[in-house]
């Protein structure tokens, strides 16, 4: 392939789709045409495209659309993959984790610590329980060759540090507490916006609201969301990273969705949160809900794991019934329950598991999706489409690097090994080298190297400076910088996506002005929209 286009850089625009969606549908083969752009299916096209493999990659509606941004924005290490004895799972996990926060990611992956504060409701045996699983998840961590000082390692501590730490915990009954770390990434969404602009950079095509109308393993039909345009890619190899809609695009392919909610709440509710929150559900020996300190004025608490029936919606309904579970689990230790109207917004993401259980019938319960394994699958269909599903955001990469041996193999390319275990996204550097990024710390911790170049449209312009809301970090300045370099083409992709001031309705209807006016400034042709 000629990598004339990489020189045209990272940078996704309005511009750069047209110009792209024109070329992807002009009659020529492309070697790999990836649908879904989220973390998996742009963690394809970047494997396929860094491989020197001709790609476009599609998705009907925005990166990050799906499942990729309703995570717990948690990068495991599989510590739970170890107490269901899935260690193969959990060593991937951990090695994924370490590559991310090391190599490719580090300005975007950081250690979270978390605090499992001992109450009554903690027994003495599921203190020993948790105790030795935060030491096999050490183990792990030292398996995966991931260095201390990038994970640190878990500790027991006194009631008094124990209070410094969770000090929103009811303080009476603290005997103590266990502290233990994780991964976390800024923001998931963001992520994927990486991903998908550092395979642009490669050469891939990256277009967003194209439809594939139906699909075979030689390309697909297609519609342009934005115009209503119908089209045909052609392409060698064909991979399906649809998600929780794999299953529309190719016959056979059975999802059972596992539905995953998470509270917002402003963070003064919970006052000071130096760490996170492991909060034991009460009669289940190994589950918790988790408090998610965001750094963002928001604190995200979560989540289920209930199977979700029927037909996949664009954007899960949340039910109330998980909002009462989760508040429950939370009032169980919490000085003061948090109340339902403090709830000020709400999110769900659907879990892609496949289902193999071959339950049909009426009369056959299927395991709990709790129970379904995590592991993902790549299965090539009759046709030629390589479909890839399961797993989860922490082993995007190595599922990406599935996806694509199996399609080229399964279509005879050229089969060259996969860079990406070493190759740094856009913005990405050595931890120490991102330390001495002369740009505000928040910045470079969302743009990693390229948050002097924000930081720059501030400087040139006071009024980009502003936050977008009072009260909230982002300035208007980040969202400029969305529509000009980040492929956001309307106010929806700014506020739910390319930044997270969407998930509390409230802040998202109040922005909703401010974001027209930056895509009118942009030149990117904004379009009200009333979905979402």
């Amino acid at each position: 392939m000629s990598h004339h286009e990489a020189a045209r850089g990272s940078s996704l625009s309005a511009g750069r789709r047209t110009r792209e969606l024109a070329e992807a549908t002009d009659g020529r083969v492309a070697d790999v045409l990836v649908v879904g752009l989220g973390a998996t299916g742009a963690g394809a096209a970047l494997d396929a495209a860094a491989r020197g493999l001709d790609v476009v990659a599609v998705d009907a509606h925005d990166l990050a659309f799906g499942t990729s941004r309703w995570s717990s924005k948690l990068i495991h290490g599989g510590l739970r993959y170890l107490a269901s004895a899935q260690f193969d799972v959990a060593h991937e996990s951990a090695v994924e984790r370490g590559v991310l926060m090391t190599r490719t990611a580090p300005h975007l992956v950081a250690a979270q610590p978390f605090v499992l504060p001992l109450t009554p409701l903690v027994s003495r045996a599921q203190s020993s329980l948790a105790w030795a699983g935060f030491r096999a998840g050490d183990m792990l961590r030292l398996a995966a060759r991931t260095p201390r000082q990038v994970l640190p390692a878990p500790r027991r501590l006194s009631a008094t540090e124990a209070r410094h730490l969770a000090p929103s915990v009811r303080a009476a009954e603290l005997r103590g507490g266990l502290l233990s770390w994780d991964g976390k990434v800024t923001d998931d969404a963001r992520l994927v916006t990486a991903l998908a602009r550092t395979a642009a950079a490669r050469g891939a095509r990256v277009l967003t609201r194209v439809r594939v109308l139906e699909s075979t393993g030689t390309g697909a039909r297609i519609r342009d969301e934005l115009t209503g345009a119908e089209g045909e890619i052609r392409a060698r190899a064909v991979i399906n990273a649809a998600g929780v809609w794999a299953g529309d695009l190719v016959e056979g392919i059975r999802i059972r969705p596992s539905r995953g909610t998470h509270l917002v709440l402003r963070s003064e509710r919970l006052g000071a949160l130096p760490a996170g929150l492991h909060l034991p559900i009460p009669g289940e020996t190994n589950r918790f809900v988790l408090v998610l300190p965001q750094g963002d004025g928001r604190v995200y608490v979560g989540l289920t794991d209930e199977p979700v029936d029927g037909p996949v919606p664009d954007v899960p309904e949340v039910p109330e019934t998980d909002i009462g579970f989760l508040l429950d689990v939370l009032g169980s230790v919490l000085d003061t329950p948090v109340r339902r109207d403090e709830v000020v917004g709400a999110f769900a993401g659907l879990r892609p598991l496949l289902d193999t259980s071959g339950h049909d019938g009426p009369g056959d319960a299927p395991a709990r999706t709790s129970d379904i394994s995590r592991r993902h699958a790549v299965l090539t269909s009759p046709d030629g489409v390589t479909t890839v599903v399961g797993g989860k955001l922490t082993t995007y990469r190595r599922m990406a690097q599935d996806a694509v041996d199996a399609a080229v193999e399964a279509r005879g390319l050229p089969l060259r090994p996969s860079p990406t275990a070493s190759l740094p996204l856009v913005g990405a550097t050595a931890p120490d080298r991102l330390r001495a990024v002369p740009a505000p710390r928040r910045l470079v911790r969302r743009y990693g190297t390229e948050a002097p170049a924000v930081h720059a449209l501030m400087e040139r312009d006071p009024a980009l400076a502003e936050p977008v809301l009072p009260g909230h970090p982002v300035t208007r300045a980040e969202l400029v910088w969305a529509a000009r370099h980040e492929g956001a083409l309307d106010a929806a992709d700014l506020l739910d996506r390319r930044t997270r001031i969407g998930v509390v309705p409230e802040d998202r209807a109040e922005a909703l002005a401010i974001a027209g006016e930056v895509l009118a400034q942009a030149d990117t042709p904004a379009r009200p929209r009333s979905g979402e």
